[in-house]
């Protein structure tokens, strides 16, 4: 594996990359070789809830399934919070079941997702995937024992330099999501950003993902 792509809703067919493709239950494609799945905060609905979540169950018991998400919480949308919290309690609990890591959509709920993590006693890894905040909610996640994934704000944003900098080598991911950049691209900025040959970088991550998803 020379790149490893957390999060990205593109499956690019690259032979150098490990892509941790998004799939959601209802739309499920079969032909996609390593994916994660889960019921995005944005898309859930009553009507097809347990069917969704019998279906995360059975692909989380397949080895080509190497995480539950992205799920999570979103204060920014008209879907009520109790719910989400619900929703995203059963899906943990689907994770610790098949010892499966957690990618995570937060959105505003930063507070309540580590309370949530500290209630359950959540033993999987769980990671907060697209990160864009400032250092001290890093650390705080970093404290309370979440992984962070950096993409699409550290190719925009600038100020997040210092931010993926501070954060441990062993304690990140790299994904693009779904903009158009590759996951090279991705990898040469992290690299420059944190002083490491690329080379030095694939191995680390190589590493991160050993440990996080058993491989």
């Amino acid at each position: 594996m020379q790149f490893f792509n957390l999060h990205t809703h593109k499956f690019t067919r690259n032979p150098n990359v490990l892509e941790l493709v998004n799939q959601y239950p209802w739309e499920f494609d079969a032909t996609i070789p390593t994916y994660s799945i889960g019921i995005h905060p944005w898309y859930i609905e009553a009507a097809r809830l347990e069917s969704d979540l019998q279906l995360i169950d059975e692909k989380l018991s397949l080895p080509e399934c190497l995480a539950l998400g992205e799920c999570g919480l979103d204060k920014r949308i008209e879907i009520p919070l109790d719910i989400q919290t619900t929703v995203f309690r059963k899906q943990i609990a689907l994770a610790e079941k098949h010892n499966k890591p957690v990618v995570l959509h937060l959105v505003a709920a930063f507070d309540e997702l580590i309370a949530i993590k500290k209630e359950l006693n959540v033993t999987v890894p769980m990671i907060i995937h697209g990160f864009s905040k400032n250092a001290q909610l890093a650390k705080q996640l970093l404290d309370n024992g979440f992984y962070l994934s950096f993409g699409k704000y550290l190719l925009r944003n600038p100020e997040l330099k210092s931010v993926f900098q501070a954060v441990p080598n062993d304690r990140f991911f790299l994904e693009t999501d779904t903009v158009e950049e590759t996951i090279e691209e991705v990898y040469a900025l992290a690299a420059n950003y944190k002083n490491l040959t690329l080379e030095s970088l694939q191995n680390q991550i190589d590493r991160n993902f050993k440990l996080v998803f058993k491989k």
